[in-house]
């Protein structure tokens, strides 16, 4: 089976949206397909998608007419630029932009524009002639209702001129205002699709002019395509808000050729490529500076705000900005693989992830709409026959169709997980979908693990005791004697300390060898010397003092069986690890810590930071049965690690988060990716999930009650068909509105 990307150009509503995709799932060779209204993005897996896609066509064609399904990349590369833009996060007005010339501001275009409204030429387009012709009917509009309190005479009231007069101009105005819709409807219903908005629309307002009520059909039309010009513009607003803050890919980059610069399309770009990065520019692609120093803003991409230095040796990632310095850049990974594509897919990929919150409106909106229709035809029927009243019953039926529209609900839950995944990716927190931030409003505990979550993971000598024959500097000197040849983290901590404190470091010793799992036996100017944990210090019957509550791994040095000092060397904590464990008590979040570490080390870090539960001495797949016995014990769990041996515990925990600094197994495995590495982005994420959430819900239930008190109205003969709209198109951009909340906080 093949997973497939399309672009749905012209995608202009959400309950469509729903439609379309339940119908191409329903087709026989479809495993599964997903449209995530968000990002007018549709993922088809099938043994061949493409051949597909004539038949997915037609049926998105006989939704909503003006829907063009094309290949994802397609519009990617069919444009290609005269030159580069210039990719910096900042306004100038004469800088000297990626391609090497000077651009005056209005020149800067961001890469997204290009990647995004290309794709909209038509919309925009269309979009305007629209806005041409409701202008042009609300005028005419306008004119009629003038005309009508001028004269005192109601449309189709008698047979007078100016009678006919402002008939003629009103049904004018209903044709030019209502022509799209009610052709969008006959074709709706040429495809069976009877509930769609034009549909209800068309028969509401025409039933209004068939109990003459001329004034009432045309305003509400009117009022219709101006409350949907309006959703759109806020739903595309929204939309390119999301994409812009996270579409960071370049179009051009510059490659040294020789004595030469030139100009390529970024993915052309080849591992081992050597491209230039100007000041103010965007690092176009992964890689490692070759020549020149800097400092770099990582905040667009790990959402951290302080600037950090970088010099020739240094990775860099894609999506940051070069601040000061011109650098040259060795290219490690292709475009497809670097940061700035991750982090588009995985947004893309997450709106595409549907909470179960979306399926169940999604459910929801296929029965509402046939349950208010029936209740419209009873509403228009009984009292009728029972009261003689036609014209008033038929007209409150009418305003009935109006309400059974569910765009509102189907459009405001998506938008705002989706609004949820772009604040997230703003802070450097990717979520890998939207059932990851319904996830994350029902956990109960976070279990972290030690090493690179709570601390640096980079070991530091911590002190130096000495116990007699040696002074601590001997000491210092003795194990790096013994760990010279080492790689383990702890002996280059050793040696690193011993760089720094001795003027020369000591020669190799005559002989060495290695005691598993212990420590480290030396030959050394004619001493035998001992480096290595306790259980080296038994195993040679040399005594130790009392053990110290000190956070860290106790390295004994011993010269010819007698002890001469030991050194204590611990992992750095997070600043901020305190402030963060201390906000997840707040929210009344059970914390726990995993670690491999020794038992009286883990505890020093666990009362550091303030944890409350604490396993130590863990085997990788001890980890996970640990994890199993805190969900037990306290309910849904999220895991946060950032090592290959978390990989099993991050994908069998409720959420899964990793540390962007992580290993790729961890970052693949996990639900939820922190890029700042920050102990922070626990509670921001959770924060995060549980506003989108909170307001995917006032969506939902604003939407409904709105619909439900504008039908009590009507059943009481308050409402008029002009509420109708407002509970439909009003409502609809309210919730979009409400949904962009989360993008500004």
């Amino acid at each position: 089976m093949i997973t497939k990307k399309y672009r749905m150009e012209n995608l202009g509503c959400a309950n469509c949206a729903a439609k379309m995709e339940s119908k191409i799932n329903a087709l026989a060779q479809v495993q599964e397909a997903t449209l995530a209204f968000a990002t007018k993005q549709l993922r088809v897996t099938a043994e061949d998608p493409d051949s597909l896609l004539e038949e997915m066509q037609a049926i998105a064609a006989s939704i909503e007419a003006e829907v063009i399904i094309r290949p994802w990349n397609q519009k990617n590369k069919e444009h290609v630029h005269e030159h580069a833009a210039c990719h910096c996060g900042h306004d100038h007005d004469h800088t000297e932009c990626g391609c090497g010339h000077h651009h005056e501001h209005e020149h800067h275009h961001h890469n997204h524009e290009h990647h995004h409204e290309h794709g909209h030429e038509h919309s925009h387009d269309h979009g305007d002639m629209d806005a041409k012709w409701v202008i042009a009917g609300a005028a005419i509009f306008a004119v009629s209702l003038l005309l009508e309190w001028c004269t005192g005479i109601e449309a189709g009231s008698s047979l007078e001129f100016a009678s006919i007069g402002t008939a003629l101009l009103m049904m004018a105005a209903y044709i030019i205002l209502g022509k799209e819709i009610i052709w969008a409807a006959v074709k709706g219903i040429g495809h069976g699709q009877i509930f769609d908005e034009n549909f209800l629309m068309s028969i509401a307002t025409l039933g209004a002019i068939g109990i003459g009520e001329y004034a009432e059909a045309v305003g509400v039309m009117l009022f219709f395509r101006v409350g949907e010009y309006f959703e759109h513009r806020a739903v595309e607003k929204s939309r390119s808000a999301i994409m812009e803050a996270v579409d960071m890919r370049p179009e051009m980059v510059q490659r040294v050729q020789g004595e030469t610069i030139e100009l390529i399309p970024a993915e052309e770009a080849q591992k081992g490529d050597i491209v230039i990065v100007r000041p103010g520019d965007r690092i176009p692609l992964d890689g490692t500076i070759v020549e020149g120093e800097t400092q770099i803003d990582t905040s667009p991409v790990t959402g951290e705000p302080v600037p950090m230095s970088a010099k020739a040796g240094d990775a860099v990632l894609s999506g940051c900005i070069n601040n000061t310095g011109l650098i040259r850049l060795r290219v490690e990974k292709v475009l497809e693989e670097s940061m700035v594509t991750r982090i588009l897919e995985s947004v893309e990929n997450a709106a595409a992830s549907k909470p179960q919150m979306e399926r169940f409106i999604t459910r929801f909106a296929k029965i509402y709409t046939p349950i208010v229709v029936a209740i419209a035809l009873l509403t228009a029927v009984i009292p009728s026959l029972i009261t003689g009243e036609w014209g008033y019953w038929v007209y409150t039926a009418l305003t009935f169709l109006v309400i059974s529209c569910p765009c509102a609900m189907v459009l405001s839950v998506p938008l705002a997980f989706f609004s949820g995944i772009g604040s997230g990716s703003r802070k450097g927190i990717l979520f890998k979908g939207g059932t990851a931030l319904e996830a994350l409003t029902k956990i109960k505990a976070v279990v972290m693990d030690k090493t690179g979550t709570i601390t640096q993971g980079n070991f530091v000598v911590q002190s130096i005791r000495s116990f007699g024959q040696l002074n601590e500097k001997q000491v210092l000197e003795a194990a790096a004697v013994c760990e010279g040849a080492s790689t383990h983290p702890i002996a280059r901590s050793i040696l690193k300390e011993a760089e720094q404190q001795l003027e020369v470091l000591p020669a190799e010793p005559e002989k060495i060898e290695e005691v598993a799992g212990q420590g480290i036996k030396a030959q050394y100017d004619g001493k035998e010397l001992l480096c290595g944990n306790d259980k080296l210090m038994q195993a040679y019957g040399i005594g130790l003092p009392d053990a110290q509550g000190d956070y860290g791994t106790h390295v004994y040095v011993a010269v010819d069986g007698e002890l001469a000092g030991e050194i204590l060397i611990a992992d750095t904590i997070k600043e901020e690890a305190s402030s963060a464990v201390h906000k997840l008590h707040e929210r009344h979040k059970l914390t726990a810590m995993l670690t491999g570490d020794a038992k009286q080390s883990a505890q020093a870090v666990a009362d550091t930071v303030g944890v409350q539960q604490v396993r130590s001495e863990l085997l990788p797949q001890d980890k996970l049965t640990a994890l199993r016995e805190i969900r037990e014990q306290s309910g849904a769990v999220m895991f946060v690690g950032d090592g290959i041996n978390d990989a099993p515990v991050l994908a069998g925990a409720d959420v899964g988060a990793a540390m962007g600094s992580g290993s790729d197994a961890a970052i693949e495995a996990a639900d939820v990716v922190f890029m700042t590495s920050s102990v922070e982005a626990i509670p921001q994420a959770l924060d995060i999930a549980e506003s989108a959430m909170r307001v995917a819900k006032q969506n939902v239930i604003f939407a409904l009650l709105v619909k439900i008190a504008v039908m009590a109205l009507g059943l009481a003969g308050i409402a008029n068909m002009w509420l109708a709209v407002f509970a439909d198109s009003g409502v609809a951009l309210l919730c979009v509105l409400n949904s962009i909340r989360i993008l500004r906080k």
